[in-house]
């Protein structure tokens, strides 16, 4: 019905932009996505032109307004964002022209600058007050980064017209016409310089990295009044009422909102997320605190297990190996491979994540034979997935979080083959819902809250609905042999990072 109201979700990711509309039941009503180059300048180095992010963003949301309201669909009353989370953009405020190409979530030339970070003993103070680890990871040493190596972006900064934002802030900028400069908590609780008891910009960690205050967008909670588009960007001004980054995104659209609740999203990375509530629960075992999606004036947080290779290592098998042809093809040749031959892929390509937090780790492989084909090296990139995941629920575990069973989401939760050995590694259930798309629909749920489309989380408690279980099947001694193959591996792969390091001096 052309009066029906619709949500369009931007889903700005690490590889594509996705925009989808979805309508008053939580359905995807039309949709669009439009991939965008990766750029490698140095070894350890991940960037993207921030026109590309632009220019794509504004391709498929314009593709997918014009398709929903010209067929009758409905009509678009809002729109939430969600996006890639830490990736740094920085522009003059001026022209709203970036000064340097956006620095990625995984790229790591910072790691000498967290390194001197620790060596002063400030990784307590920087936990107690972000709830995060020091890594190269998060946007605060990005943009310490930017501020040094960018005359530009030093000189702006000096004439207070240098803008700083996550990827959603530099969207809201440019599609309010350069009026907002705004973020919110879930993305601002990932720049390790937000101080996540106090909601609030922290003026400790500003003076550590030498940022200046006045680069720093708003902060709002995720649903909120972050300004309407330009007229002419979609044919007619629309508010954007909701902006999530896209791991808590997930989680609000897997209604993962009470303590205890668990998420895992499988795309470019994994992420696990863990509801811990009303409470921040400091990890002792290598887990981020984090700011959940809230709706109302209850602070929400979450325990975070963040892996940096998950779906890219699908990409890595098509693109550099070139042993399949897409990532569809991962589960058939995982399955008729009927074990992994003792071969452990360590995805280290840009560093290891939780609980790890290696920054200078590499990719290995270990277990070759003569007899080692192209299905090994598939299965063994797929188990290697499965693998952290496990290290992270063994964290949360350790943390005090019981877990009964895991909701997953992402584009690799197409392969049921994995979804099986998830369960049977995990020893837990895993349910896949029946829109996987959670990260854009998460985006949905929060703008259609501001646009009153949808009335309370109860109601979209009972929009979320299940499309499989996966239930273990493997037996324990099976899952113990193979989780110590994958330890054994971990380990060398660590201890040759530490030679390299200290060779390195």
């Amino acid at each position: 019905m052309a009066n029906d109201p619709l949500i369009l979700a931007i889903d700005q990711g690490t590889t594509s932009t996705r925009t989808l509309a979805f309508d008053s039941r939580g359905r995807i009503v039309c949709a669009s996505q439009r991939e965008f180059p990766q750029h490698y300048p140095q070894p350890g180095w991940v960037e993207h032109d921030p026109e590309d992010l632009w220019n794509t963003t504004v391709m498929t949301a314009r593709e997918v307004m014009h398709e929903c309201e010209m067929s009758g669909a409905g009509r678009v009353v809002a729109i939430g964002i969600t996006n890639q989370r830490e990736t740094t953009v920085a522009w003059d405020r001026k022209t709203g022209k970036p000064v340097h190409n956006a620095i990625v979530w995984q790229d790591r030339r910072t790691a000498d600058t967290c390194a001197a970070l620790t060596k002063q003993g400030l990784e307590s103070e920087v936990a107690k007050r972000t709830g995060l680890t020091i890594d190269p990871y998060f946007s605060g040493t990005k943009l310490k980064w930017l501020l040094q190596n960018v005359p530009q972006a030093h000189r702006l900064a000096q004439d207070g017209n240098l803008a700083f934002g996550t990827v959603d802030t530099f969207l809201i900028y440019r599609l309010t016409g350069g009026k907002r400069h705004l973020t919110d908590e879930t993305n601002a609780s990932r720049t390790m310089l937000y101080n996540i008891h106090d909601g609030r910009w922290d003026d400790r960690m500003l003076e550590i990295l030498g940022i200046p205050k006045d680069t720093l967008p708003d902060v709002l909670q995720s649903v909120s009044d972050f300004g309407v588009t330009d007229e002419q960007l979609l044919g007619r001004s629309v508010p954007i009422l909701g902006v999530a980054g896209d791991q808590q995104a997930a989680a609000f659209g897997q209604a993962c909102w009470h303590a205890g609740m668990i998420k895992s999203t499988f795309g470019t990375g994994c992420f696990l997320l863990a509801s811990t509530g009303n409470e921040i629960l400091p990890s002792r075992n290598g887990l981020l605190s984090t700011v959940a999606c809230r709706t109302g004036s209850n602070n929400e947080f979450a325990l975070e297990g963040s892996i940096f290779i998950a779906g890219a290592i699908s990409q890595w098998l098509r693109d550099e190996l070139g042993i399949i042809e897409t990532a569809a093809h991962t589960e058939a040749l995982s399955r008729a491979q009927g074990d992994n031959q003792g071969v452990y892929i360590v995805p280290a390509f840009t560093g290891l994540g939780a609980p790890h937090w290696q920054s200078s780790a590499r990719g290995a492989v270990f277990g070759l034979t003569r007899n080692s084909d192209r299905n090994v090296m598939v299965r063994a990139a797929m188990e290697s997935v499965v693998y952290q995941t496990r290290d992270l629920i063994d964290c949360v575990v350790a943390d005090g979080v019981d877990v009964n069973r895991i909701r997953v989401d992402g584009g690799m939760v197409e392969n049921k083959w994995l979804l099986q050995f998830l369960a049977d590694i995990l020893d837990t259930t895993i349910d896949r819902p029946d829109i996987v798309e959670s990260t854009a629909r998460g985006a949905a749920f929060l703008a259609g809250l501001g646009a009153g489309v949808y009335t309370d989380i109860e109601q979209l408690e009972t929009i979320w609905r299940a499309d499989r279980e996966f239930t273990p099947s493997m037996d324990e001694m099976q899952r113990s042999e193979l989780l110590s193959g994958w330890e054994r591996a971990v380990k060398a792969t660590l201890y040759h990072a530490n030679l390299a390091r200290e060779e390195n001096g």
